[in-house]
């Protein structure tokens, strides 16, 4: 007799595997232009403010997208949307493989790739409707590996270009989301219930943003913005740093950031896992107050190597946690609305990570010191942590009944 199909009473590793690799392929797509911008600047002769915006295109629209993949994946289910989604996003991807050679070209495929960095939004509701509430930090947290697709392919693409051509990246990442479409199609599969009943419109999923757990809400966009915005401003912005305060080249630069992202990467199925048996609330403290005094340490030790080593990599596993325990949040708080809040937290995440390094690199160059930059993220990490005290003293009750007619059921 065959085993009995597992339900969201037990979990399904199975779909836990399958949208994490997804997740993986997706993030590997949509970094693409990000470790290729240095040959894309050369090739097609670009300043730096075109090649700033050449790379922010898809870091914005995925942001911004994960709202309204949020919603479908609720109404419809995480195996249509994700389905379709890679699907879409192999186009974008032979285009820059075909047309690189065109700013114009790039500017606008480069747009397109944009929807892979709402895979994220796809893939929490739909892994969450699959584990029973004591089990979804877990489960959430090992999802959020999938954010290594952005270290995969800082680490492989430049040297895959180098060894080919500039093309050779976006084929590679054409077949890899392709395959991925087809096996998620047939394999995949919707939790029992967990897009049934789901009508009305985008507006109505998102009216908890401006109902009775309006404060809640909004709080988790905060928290996300700082821990999973905090992941990537770092990411991005300490091989510039590495190599111009402390003179490494841009290979050693970019391998230590890599190392920065991979604690991050693991830490965050840590702080699934601890959200489970201690509470989100409480990994979010450690979270926040971690990367509170260790942007401190940075914003008076940075021009010193052996302490910025230790305070990134700590802080890289404060931010890995605290990316992990958010999400448990979401159900706790929402469990009505998991889609829709998790759009707009997700999306608050992606612009985290987008206007972060404006402002080191505006502070940099107003100041000559990135000092009043680390300064400033103790003061977004502080004031989470005011926020977090704040809205855990509400009953539970204002959460999770705010606006329940508004999905529809």
């Amino acid at each position: 007799m065959s085993s009995p199909e597992p339900t969201p009473a037990t979990g399904n590793a199975r779909e836990l595997t399958l949208a994490t690799v997804a997740f993986g392929i997706c993030f590997y797509a949509w970094a693409l232009l990000g470790p290729l911008g240095v040959k894309l600047q050369d090739s097609l002769g670009l300043s730096d403010t075109e090649l700033a915006i050449t790379v922010a295109i898809p870091v914005l629209l995925g942001s911004l997208m994960r709202i309204p993949m949020g919603v479908w994946t609720a109404r419809y289910g995480g195996r249509v949307v994700f389905t379709s989604l890679m699907a879409f996003t192999v186009l974008p991807l032979i285009g820059l493989a075909l047309f690189h050679t065109s700013w114009t070209a790039v500017l606008i495929f480069g747009f397109l790739l944009g929807f892979a960095g709402s895979s994220f939004a796809v893939g929490v509701p739909f892994v969450n409707a699959w584990y029973p509430a004591e089990r979804q930090g877990f489960a959430l947290g090992i999802y959020g590996v999938g954010m290594g697709g952005t270290v995969v392919a800082g680490l492989t693409a430049p040297r895959i270009a180098k060894a080919t051509d500039l093309s050779a990246p976006f084929w590679i990442a054409a077949g890899l989301v392709a395959a991925m479409a087809v096996v998620f199609w047939l394999a995949a599969r919707d939790a029992p219930g967990s897009a049934a009943g789901r009508t009305g419109s985008m507006f109505d999923s998102l009216r908890v943003f401006t109902g009775r757990g309006a404060g809640r809400a909004w709080a988790l966009t905060l928290f996300y913005f700082m821990a999973f915005g905090g992941f990537v401003a770092m990411f991005l912005y300490l091989p510039k740093m590495l190599h111009g305060v402390h003179g490494l080249s841009l290979t050693d630069a970019g391998s230590r950031a890599a190392g920065f992202a991979v604690l991050a990467v693991i830490a965050r199925p840590v702080g699934g896992w601890l959200s489970d048996r201690i509470g989100a609330r409480n990994v979010l403290v450690v979270s926040f107050v971690g990367t509170a005094f260790l942007a401190l340490v940075l914003a008076a030790t940075y021009k010193h190597m052996v302490p910025l080593t230790i305070a990134c990599l700590t802080m890289a596993v404060c931010l890995g946690l605290g990316t992990g325990a958010v999400f448990k949040l979401v159900p706790e708080w929402f469990p009505e609305q998991v889609g829709a809040v998790t759009g707009v937290v997700g999306a608050a995440g992606g612009l985290g990570g987008f206007f972060p390094p404006l402002v080191m690199a505006v502070v940099k160059t107003s100041t000559g010191s990135y000092t009043l930059g680390f300064v400033l993220m103790a003061a977004v990490a502080a004031a989470s942590l005011i926020v977090l005290f704040g809205e855990g003293r509400r009953p539970r009750s204002d959460a999770a009944t705010a606006a329940p007619a508004a999905v529809g059921h």
